[in-house]
């Protein structure tokens, strides 16, 4: 049974859709390369709650849009190995025939996978015991069935692996308190820390339980040796709250970089080109007239405080300072610049030596800042 999931492509199912599709292709171009160097023989996507690979409305869903993409690259279309999966066999005999339908299928040398089963320690235990090629996995469960910190763990453990999974916030929300589902509770969470949530959530507001449930998830996958943790959120169609995420796990700090770009740009809003890593339909209807937070003023405080005293150069600043923030790289090269415009900060070679790029001056990876 489908659950009604695939009667229409809503607005933010595309977007969530264009957010793993466009993390797939930068993915498959960095393995490609890492493929003609060390002779890597396949790389893989794994996609565990496939669906029927169209929704009602005869829009792709993530599947066909992944093997189009192979199609079209013949380096990927060699290398790439699909495995697909759903529990509900309707779903998986429609997707069998859509894959079918695809023109030229027949140029991928590893044909696709379809498979039927539900998602549960079976298939932890098969990805725990093997070594696995570079993967990259998509966990898009209906709620939270299926949804572990186990199975997460097992498709990033080795190597070139990266896993984006489907967050039901409000089902899970829910969920944190209902003794009939505190096993799947357990399983996503762990059960000393669940335990300890449940008593600490009481008397929170929405706005601080939510936060506080997406960062203990965050620190449960890091206790698993999730390096970086990337969460894409999605508000209600009136914008008042969030109703599911989309988060992104790696061990790579350069797959966490590319992933974060790639959210930035799918935001409905900026802050003062600061991007909220959140998409809302209420956005578009409700534009801000004038930013609050000040967030480029916040990062201009925070980098005095942290690189007192030091010099080194645009591109280390970034990378030292940009895990587990909204800044993005574009944010700090124009607060460098303001910087050093209003002296807070020296600049090797200055703004005057620096070139013009679309009005705005320039600040380059190699620019040495001096922080005073």
């Amino acid at each position: 049974m489908s659950h009604g999931f695939f009667e229409e492509q809503r607005e933010q199912s595309a977007v969530k859709a264009e957010i793993v599709a466009k993390y797939f292709n930068a993915w498959a171009d960095v393995m490609i390369v890492n493929a003609q160097k060390y002779g890597l023989q396949k790389i893989a996507y794994i996609d565990l709650f496939a669906g029927p690979g169209r929704y009602k409305d005869g829009t792709k869903s993530t599947p066909l849009l992944v093997l189009e993409r192979a199609i079209q690259k013949p380096a990927l279309a060699r290398l790439l190995v699909t495995m697909f999966n759903d529990s509900d066999p309707d779903n998986v005999y429609s997707l069998r025939h859509a894959i079918n339908d695809l023109p030229d299928h027949g140029l991928l040398t590893h044909a696709p996978q379809a498979f039927c089963s539900e998602v549960g320690h079976d298939a932890q235990k098969m990805f725990e015991s093997s070594r696995i090629c570079p993967t990259f996995s998509f966990i898009d469960p209906f709620g939270y069935k299926g949804l572990s910190r186990g199975i997460i763990q097992s498709v990033v453990k080795d190597w070139g692996c990266d896993c984006v999974f489907f967050f039901n916030y409000s089902r899970i929300n829910a969920g944190i308190s209902n003794d009939t589902v505190r096993s799947h509770m357990n399983a996503l969470f762990g059960e000393q820390r669940i335990d300890k949530m449940r008593t600490i959530l009481t008397g929170m507001t929405p706005s601080d339980r939510e936060s506080f449930i997406l960062e203990e998830l965050s620190q449960a996958l890091k206790e698993l040796g999730a390096q970086y943790i990337l969460p894409f959120r999605f508000r209600r169609a009136d914008g008042s709250r969030t109703s599911h995420a989309l988060i992104f796990v790696t061990k790579n700090v350069l797959g966490y970089e590319i992933m974060k770009d790639i959210m930035a740009r799918a935001s409905s809003t900026e802050d003062q080109g600061v991007p909220s890593f959140e998409y809302s339909p209420a956005d578009e209807r409700c534009p801000l007239l004038f930013s609050l937070a000040r967030p480029l003023e916040m990062l201009a405080d925070d980098l005095s405080k942290r690189f007192q005293g030091r010099r080194l150069r645009m591109i280390d600043i970034y990378r030292e300072h940009h895990i587990g923030t909204r800044y993005i790289k574009r944010n700090y090269k124009n607060i460098l610049n303001d910087m050093e415009a209003s002296g807070q900060i020296s600049a090797d070679p200055p703004a005057a030596k620096r070139r013009m790029v679309k009005g705005e001056r320039s600040c380059g990876d190699n620019v040495q800042i001096s922080f005073p």
